[in-house]
């Protein structure tokens, strides 16, 4: 089972409490009526689809109700960390590092 870290609650809870929101970040387009169908339909459904650290949305269904964003190892499914929406994007070689040196040694 998952744990996942709820930045509003501050609370580490299991993954039932949570629903998937999808990779995070995606701006929508400034001017939506001047783009084609094939713009469009790589907005709504092309994603990244990333081994290693991907940067999701999640929201605490069962708890806040609030939207917040995470970054989740595919390849483990660990989390590196959750942060509220809005806040700037974590620099991602500081979390990798930070990981690095919590996981026990072989």
């Amino acid at each position: 089972m998952l744990l996942i870290h709820c930045p509003y609650c501050d609370e580490t809870l299991p993954e039932l409490e949570f629903t998937y929101g999808g990779e995070a970040h995606i701006a929508r387009p400034e001017n939506p009526a001047d783009k084609t169908d094939d713009e469009w339909r790589d907005f709504l459904f092309i994603r990244t689809n990333v081994k290693g650290p991907h940067f999701e949305r999640w929201r605490h269904a069962h708890g806040c109700g609030r939207f917040f964003n995470a970054v989740r190892d595919t390849v483990s499914d660990r989390f590196l960390t959750t942060y509220k929406a809005g806040d700037a994007r974590p620099d991602l070689a500081v979390l990798l590092e930070d990981a690095a040196k919590k996981e026990p040694s072989k």
